[in-house]
């Protein structure tokens, strides 16, 4: 079996503390500074003109629903509004070369050795539709958290502007507390309100503030003032992975694997506590500065015990019960990761037009894929099981639940309770200083005018009472 550099047991940090560590910590609570790690990288990096990917992103569509679903995400980016997306890598090596270092674990200790010899080895499960039964999803140690009313502007130095938005920004912040950094999303009361987001963003904020999960962003604490609501989130260094996929065209077969399993676990999650998550794709997807994946905006995120019926995402990811206004569950989340999975192996999505999202929705509801002669057989019977129409062979919605896509011969490399646990070396360690508010992954935006924190008349303050 042929070494896959990315499925390397991550190297030994010596057991010292990192000040810009992943591991969650309240801004609020001091730390003792200590030596920054110094982290290695598994690719050679290359220079690359500062291009910009904005004019690549997707726009996101909403319609109306009875039962609203939650708004805006950390980009700021309303839901029924097209906006450009804010950030993007100024300097991106190619995924595509790896090198695998020296003093490493044999990777037959480190995987699943696959059961089979052939390419469509694994028949496709048991086709029983719409049926989800509890898997064995892996505990994750939390506790309650408040975070309501939790932190105030006398909190952080504000630093900068990581993006913006109809309705506001994300600034990077430092804690005044404990030194490290955060990225705190500010929207205007006004602006929400005028655009109908309001139970959007206060399902957001309580979606956000009830996960917690290593490939999902974190939700520290909200606030808020007369003029505008404060959410205190993770600072993920290392920028998105569109920006990456657009400047090295496409993924190899195993790094695109490696981000498919980690957005399959987070996936995972979500369902095992009855939320769909309905954006999926590489604009939501942020890269820590390990190279591990963080899924954020959650705009969309709903907590769905049985079906809803909102057409609500971004056109080249919706599946064809949305498209089709039928009910839908969390088999939908299962077609869009077929869809980012093919994007990253093929650098464009199957149903792309480049006329208006109707022709997409019609081409989606055509159901025809074609399959580059380069995707790996593996990979085409994955993306064949999970971009289909067909909700009794849909894989994710069969009677395995996730199980079934983690069980895929695609997967059969993967160590999935390695992985969760970040215990292998991601395949692109993005170019950033650790521990030091590096923002250098991000675009370059005007600032805010309007001081912040202005006392007032807070006209609205009644219809945002969990901030």
């Amino acid at each position: 079996m042929p070494t896959l550099g990315f499925l390397k047991k991550k190297r030994t940090r010596e057991d010292k503390p990192d000040p810009s560590s992943s591991q969650p910590t309240s801004p609020v609570t001091p730390v003792t500074p200590s030596r920054a790690f110094e982290s290695f990288n598994t690719i050679p990096s290359k220079s690359t003109s500062n291009t910009s990917a904005l004019t690549q992103s997707k726009p996101t569509n909403q319609s109306n629903e009875t039962s609203a679903p939650p708004g805006g995400g950390p980009q700021m980016n309303p839901p029924a509004v097209h906006q450009a997306v804010p950030y993007g890598i100024q300097q991106s090596p190619s995924p595509g070369h790896m090198v695998t270092p020296h003093n490493l674990p044999s990777i037959n200790n480190l995987i699943n050795l696959p059961q089979t010899d052939g390419h469509h080895g694994t028949p496709p499960p048991q086709a029983q539709p719409q049926v989800q039964v509890p898997t064995q999803v892996p505990t994750y140690a939390s506790e309650v958290r408040v975070t309501k009313g939790k932190y105030s502007l006398n909190d952080f130095d504000l630093l900068r502007t990581l993006g913006t938005g109809s309705f506001g920004r994300v600034h990077l912040v430092q804690s005044k507390h404990n030194q490290r950094f955060y990225a705190v999303k500010v929207l205007k009361k006004a602006q929400v309100v005028k655009m109908k987001q309001v139970e959007h963003t206060n399902d957001e904020r309580r979606m956000l503030g009830e996960v917690k999960h290593p490939f999902l962003i974190t939700l520290w604490g909200t606030f808020q003032d007369a003029r505008n609501l404060y959410m205190v989130m993770d600072f993920v260094e290392g920028g998105e992975l569109f920006s990456l996929l657009r400047k090295s065209g496409r993924f190899p077969n195993p790094v695109a694997k490696f981000y498919a399993a980690e957005v399959t676990l987070a996936l995972e999650y979500l369902h095992s506590r009855n939320i769909i998550y309905r954006d999926l794709k590489p604009e939501n997807l942020l890269l820590d500065r390990h190279g591990h994946l963080k899924i954020t905006d959650f705009g969309f995120a709903k907590r769905v015990p049985d079906k809803t019926w909102t057409l609500c995402g971004t056109p080249d990811y919706l599946a064809p019960e949305v498209v089709s206004n039928k009910g839908y569950n969390k088999s939908v989340d299962w077609w869009s990761l077929g869809i980012l999975i093919y994007e990253m192996l093929c650098g464009y999505t199957p149903f792309w037009d480049g006329g208006s999202p109707m022709k997409i929705y019609e081409n989606i509801l055509r159901g025809k894929v074609k399959y580059p002669a380069y995707v790996h057989p593996d990979a085409q019977d994955l993306l064949e099981r999970l971009i289909t129409p067909d909700l009794t062979k849909r894989l994710g919605n069969l009677y395995g639940g996730p199980q079934d896509v983690k069980d895929h011969p695609w997967f059969s490399e993967v160590t999935w309770d390695r992985l969760s646990r970040k215990d292998i070396d991601a395949p692109y360690t993005p170019p950033v200083k650790a521990g030091s508010g590096d923002a250098s992954q991000f675009d370059r935006y005007p600032e805010e005018t309007e001081k912040y924190g202005q006392p007032g008349n807070d006209e609205y303050g009644n219809l945002f009472t969990e901030f």
